[in-house]
């Protein structure tokens, strides 16, 4: 049993003693993982003591500071009382008298707010809905997979350049969901995985194209012969990111010098400048000294040290150079953008957002302040991962976040919209609670630690605002249903995968039939983590688990897998989208059966991926393995090129873009 002087502190800091499955059954949390958490937050919960002292600690830092150091306020609603209040101050420094409450009548936008006594906090100011999202279908790419004939042995932003325009124009797509463009680390081994960066707030240069740079086309000819040279086969087996990137980088530092090693102008006082100045410093000391920061110097470990600055004069050629290569990604991102709204896609660009770093990455490094550097993230045990799952990433610390105006937040969400015309947020319940996992514990040994959902999506909703762009929330697996209300509630978007849909007011829980899947989500077939069609059609998601080991009992997964299947198929039978014969339907009648069943849906964007179109089997990623599946390495069995020829990928995309026609002039209602 939790002690109740336990219960009450752990209530007070957010953490969780008890929480509830995925079957909606109450778990208890030890009451020693509760205490290690709570010390993880610099709180001393090891003894009844111990515990007394902590809530009176509390009790007089609440009677002191009755308002919390950040606080959101939605903007034309009703006034929010904030006890004290006597002046708001906006982000160009002109001032309003307030008493005892914020107005609902401001302007979206960050403010400061002076209280009685001096003190000030954080208002975060967010318009009551983000800009809508039209109706429309599109692409779920990733990137890396979609080779050309011109690109460096991985896809990169030329080709989704040509991609969107092509399908733009010639098939009326209205979108591109990207999988994260986040930096890994400059040094080898290059880290394959887009969810597990070094630093979100920056881009991965691996999906620079080399040839459309103004440097290289300003460069002298054996300049450019010689990286030419340099190019990587289009034609490999898998994706060798490293390959790639000891190939790019050499021809970007070629490129560098001969445009006379320009160094960025960074400012001292501008945040964007600033966090630039940090990735690059990371990268020039990461050459230097490794890419695993918790092993540098002691003195360099921390982002703010003399020692770090003297490192960055020292090294000032190479932080230049990697902030110069930052400075070419966003300028080919942009004109990507710029391309997609000149096609006459109704949406654009969606980027995604991780869900955490690499704990020895950039972003660790130079946000040490704000995040648990000594606990990772997960998912508790359920019936897809019975010993729980560890995805080896920090979290934010909500007490620092709010501490520091959740600027850390405000700046990567700022980072990755500004390129963007949709944000689509990883494990979208995250802004409410994460499983944090005290060190050296197994997931088993994990508890939940809360957030503020409301200021965190204040956040986001701001600065999606700012770059006029929707927000697709992914709220699939264990999410509580005040998540999804959350999202609809603001013009957010959640998700919706064949896979999971289910209709879980019936007994038995049978296939939700396509007319009620819910409008307001981004609809998708599968995901980069499930069996692509094909491959759930063979049953490829269960062998490949069995050939590594992964299953406790391969025959109930066979069974269950069977039994998934026969479901579809009477689905997409009854439906009429399937004929009704004895023999098993071939590929391609199933896979064009499907994209038919996921246009008939009413979601108001419907994504399509080209794994699924062209009927590769295997999917992008495998949950719970490493190195023992080509994870993030498999190409588009296809090249760009012979997509544009492809008979399947024309009649989906009719398929499609009709259904997205009929769908455009109706207003979402259905939450």
């Amino acid at each position: 049993m939790i002690p109740e002087d336990l219960r009450r502190l752990a209530a007070a800091h957010g953490v969780a003693t008890s929480y509830r499955n995925e079957r909606r059954q109450p778990v208890q949390v030890d009451p020693q993982v509760v205490i290690r958490v709570l010390g993880l937050l610099e709180v001393d919960a090891g003894c009844a003591a111990a515990r007394r002292g902590e809530l009176a600690r509390l009790a007089e830092r609440d009677a002191a500071e009755a308002v919390p150091a950040t606080v959101a306020l939605r903007v034309g609603r009703v006034a929010r009382k904030l006890p004290g209040a006597r002046l708001l101050i906006g982000e160009d420094g002109a001032e309003r008298e307030v008493r005892d409450e914020l107005p609902g009548d401001v302007s979206p936008g960050w403010y400061r707010c002076e209280l009685a006594g001096g003190r000030q906090v954080t208002v975060v100011a967010a318009p009551a809905r983000v800009p809508p999202t039209p109706s429309t279908w599109g692409w779920m790419l990733q990137l890396y997979a979609l080779r050309s004939a011109d690109s460096w042995g991985i896809g990169d932003v030329g080709d989704l350049r040509e991609f969107l325009v092509w399908t733009a124009a010639e098939h009326g797509a209205g979108a591109v969901l990207l999988n994260p463009l986040h930096a890994p680390g400059p040094t080898h081994p290059v880290q394959p995985s887009p969810y597990t960066p070094s630093s979100r707030r920056f881009t991965n240069p691996l999906y620079l194209r080399i040839e459309d740079l103004d440097a290289y086309r300003d460069a002298d000819s054996d300049t450019r012969a010689e990286i030419n040279a340099l190019r990587v086969s289009a034609t490999t087996e898998r994706i060798d990111h490293d390959l790639v990137w000891a190939a790019k980088r050499a021809a970007l530092e070629l490129l560098w010098r001969a445009a006379g090693r320009p160094a960025p102008l960074m400012s001292e006082t501008s945040e964007t400048s600033m966090g630039l100045r940090d990735w690059a410093t990371y990268c020039a000391l990461a050459e230097r000294h490794g890419g695993r920061w918790t092993h540098w110097p002691a003195p360099l470990r921390d982002v703010s040290s003399a020692a770090v600055a003297a490192a960055r004069r020292e090294l000032a050629a190479r932080v230049g150079f990697h902030a110069w290569v930052q400075q070419q990604c966003a300028t080919q991102l942009a004109a990507t953008r710029r391309s997609a709204r000149h096609a006459g896609m109704a949406l654009g660009v969606l980027h995604d957002l991780a869900v955490g770093v690499d704990p020895e990455g950039a972003d660790a490094w130079a946000l040490a302040d704000v995040l648990a550097s000594r606990v990772t993230v997960g998912a508790p045990p359920d019936n897809f991962s019975p010993h729980g799952q560890d995805w080896g990433l920090p979290p934010w610390r909500p007490d620092r976040l709010a501490a520091t105006g959740y600027a850390a937040l405000r700046d990567m969400a700022r980072a990755v919209l500004a390129h963007a015309d949709g944000l689509r947020v990883d494990h979208v319940a995250g802004l409410w609670r994460l499983w944090w996992i005290p060190p050296g514990d197994s997931p088993e040994r994990g508890t939940y630690v809360h957030y503020d959902a409301e200021t965190m999506l204040a956040v986001l909703a701001l600065e999606a605002h700012r770059a006029g762009a929707t927000v697709v929330g992914e709220d699939l697996g264990t999410v509580e249903p005040e998540v999804t209300d959350a999202l609809a509630e603001r013009g957010m978007l959640g998700s919706a995968v064949a896979w999971f849909a289910r209709d879980e007011s019936v007994p038995g829980q049978p296939l939700l039939l396509p007319a009620r899947w819910p409008q307001r989500a981004a609809a998708s077939l599968s995901t980069h983590d499930l069996p692509t069609v094909a491959g759930f059609w063979i049953g490829e998601h269960v062998d490949a688990r069995a050939a590594l080991g992964l299953l406790d009992d391969v025959p109930a997964e066979r069974a269950a897998a069977d039994k998934e299947r026969s479901e579809w198929l009477a689905l997409l039978r009854a439906q009429g989208l399937l004929a009704h014969t004895e023999t098993e339907p071939d590929e391609d009648a199933i896979i064009l059966a499907m994209h038919r069943l996921l246009a008939r849906t009413p979601c108001q964007l419907k994504l399509v991926s080209p794994y699924d179109v062209l009927g590769e089997t295997r999917q992008p990623n495998l949950p719970g393995t490493v190195d023992e599946y080509p994870n993030w390495r498999l190409p588009l069995p296809q090249t760009l090129e012979q997509l544009r020829t492809n008979s399947r990928l024309a009649e989906i995309c009719g398929v499609m873009n009709a259904a997205g026609s009929d769908q455009a002039t109706h207003e979402p209602t259905q939450t």
